[in-house]
C-alpha cells in the first residue's frame, strides 16, 4: 500500500547512544545486547555486574575516571551489593545524574517492586520475558523507543 512506512528502515538514521547495562546474570546481558543489536545502530554499552560498580562508574571513581555519561541506565532489581532500588535512588537523587533515564529490566512481576521503582522516578519497568525470542523482541522495542524515538538530553 502507497504511503506505508516502514518505521525501522526511516528511523535507521538515529545516532547511537551510550547505553548502562547493570546486570549480573551474564545470560541476561547477552540477550540484551543481542536484542539491541537487531536494531542496526552500534550503541556503546557498558555492562556492569554490581550496583556498587555501577555508582563507581557513574561518579567517574576507582578506575572508571575516563567513563563516559550513559544517556540510558537499563537496571536489574536483584544485584550484588547496591540492590537496584538503592543505585536507582541514589542516582535520582544526585543533581548530576538524576536525568539520565532509567528503566528497570527484571525478572521480577512483584507490585511492591513495580510501584517502588516508579516512586523512585523509573522512566519504564519491564519484566523480563521467559521465553528467548520474546526476550529479544522485547529488547529490540526498549531500543527502538529508546534510541531511536525518544529525543535524550546531552549530559556530558
Amino acid at each position: 500500500m502507497t504511503g506505508d512506512l516502514d518505521v525501522e528502515d526511516e528511523l535507521t538514521g538515529s545516532e547511537p547512544i551510550e547505553i548502562l547495562l547493570v546486570e549480573d546474570n551474564p545470560g541476561d546481558v547477552r540477550l540484551v545486547e543481542e536484542g539491541l543489536a537487531t536494531m542496526r545502530i552500534a550503541n556503546d554499552v557498558t555492562v556492569l555486574r554490581d550496583g556498587d560498580e555501577a555508582l563507581a562508574y557513574l561518579h567517574r571513581e576507582d578506575g572508571y575516571e575516563e567513563a563516559s555519561r550513559p544517556e540510558l541506565i537499563l537496571l536489574d532489581l536483584n544485584l550484588p551489593r547496591v540492590g537496584g532500588h538503592e543505585l536507582l535512588a541514589r542516582v535520582k537523587d544526585d543533581p548530576e545524574l538524576q536525568e539520565i533515564p532509567v528503566v528497570i529490566l527484571t525478572t521480577s512481576d512483584d507490585e511492591d517492586d513495580l510501584r517502588k521503582s516508579y516512586e523512585l522516578q523509573a522512566a519504564g519497568f519491564i519484566t523480563k520475558p521467559m521465553d528467548v525470542k520474546t526476550f529479544i523482541a522485547t529488547i529490540h522495542e526498549l531500543g527502538l523507543y529508546w534510541v531511536q524515538v525518544v529525543k535524550l538530553p546531552n549530559l556530558d
